[in-house]
């Protein structure tokens, strides 16, 4: 999967994706959901790595199977708190 680690200000934004859904745009309904480059393209990590980062981020974006699979596994997201668009799992993590 790739992962994108942005400062902003006093806060860390991770996001993640799939490695098979980057650059794709998904659509469901009135939803369009942009899989971009320039926002999730950043280190290619495997599942442990990338969920390793999310104990150190203030915001966490993910989408794909993988990533929010494993997100839920690790009990970092409930799955009554994923939107699946096309059938993609996408996920948010705010810590306050």
């Amino acid at each position: 999967m790739y992962t994108n680690i942005r400062k902003i200000g006093g806060n860390v934004l991770l996001a993640i994706c799939d490695v098979e859904i980057l650059g794709k745009t998904l659509r469901e309904g009135k939803i369009v959901f942009c899989v971009k480059e320039d926002f999730y393209k950043g280190a290619r990590v495997n599942v442990e790595e990338a969920m390793s980062l999310i104990k150190n981020s203030n915001i966490v974006n993910m989408v794909g199977r993988n990533v929010v699979k494993k997100a839920i596994e690790k009990g970092y997201v409930h799955p009554e708190a994923v939107l699946n668009i096309e059938g993609i799992p996408h996920a948010q993590i705010v810590k306050l």
